[in-house]
């Protein structure tokens, strides 16, 4: 028996409206801002939220000194649109050299990384 169950994923970031103008680009949905919180209501009724972190430090991928603590796997149709939207909307190619593979990382506008994922 569960003793909870997953509310929301929390992204901390310097701009929570930025980020989530970012994210609701990608993945659509709502936002709902709320100044310090910004919450992104997706089409699924799945939620992603960005609390405003003072002294935000991102993540640097791969490093053992500033961990990505984890990433978000996004699912795509097509690898090479979504790579292109993401590239136009802001996000960092971190890991998208080798091409066979089923994934590519980046990194969205704050620093956290992410992968597409083919579907």
């Amino acid at each position: 028996m569960a003793l909870a169950t997953l509310d929301v994923v929390v992204l901390d970031c310097p701009e929570p409206h930025a980020l989530a103008e970012f994210y609701a680009a990608v993945l659509g949905g709502t936002i709902n801002d709320q100044g310090e919180w910004v919450e992104l209501r997706l089409p699924d009724g799945k939620q992603l939220a960005f609390q405003e972190a003072p002294g935000f430090v991102p993540p640097k991928w791969p490093s053992a000194e500033h961990s990505q603590q984890f990433h978000l796997d996004l699912q795509v149709d097509d690898l090479d649109t979504a790579e292109k939207g993401v590239l136009d909307l802001g996000a960092k190619p971190l890991d998208t050299e080798d091409r066979t593979r089923t994934f590519r990382v980046y990194a969205d506008p704050a620093g956290h990384p992410f992968c597409l994922c083919a579907g």
